[in-house]
């Protein structure tokens, strides 16, 4: 695997290496069950991956919508206020 990505980096890691095996060492049964536990791994972790990062979205999203109240709701009330009294 070529070593220019670090643990660090937001870039997703390529395989760039070739590796060659002379002779198969594995039977087709143990190849599949090989297939099955990556295939496993992947999405545990895109899932987990996913899960936190939804997680962000969602704590972002919160501030904002909370920011706007903060910023809206003054105004919000100020106007309701001023009609409801001019009403009477």
């Amino acid at each position: 695997m070529n070593s220019d990505h670090s643990p660090g980096d937001d870039a997703i890691p390529t395989l760039t290496d070739v590796v060659e095996l002379d002779s198969p060492e594995l039977t087709a049964e143990e190849l599949a069950a090989v297939q099955a536990e990556i295939t496993t791994r992947v999405l545990e972790l895109a899932d987990e991956l996913l899960r936190e990062a939804s997680g962000e979205v969602e704590a972002i999203l919160f501030e904002r919508v909370s920011d706007r109240l903060r910023a809206l709701l003054p105004e919000l009330i100020d106007t309701v206020l001023r009609e409801h009294t001019s009403r009477n």
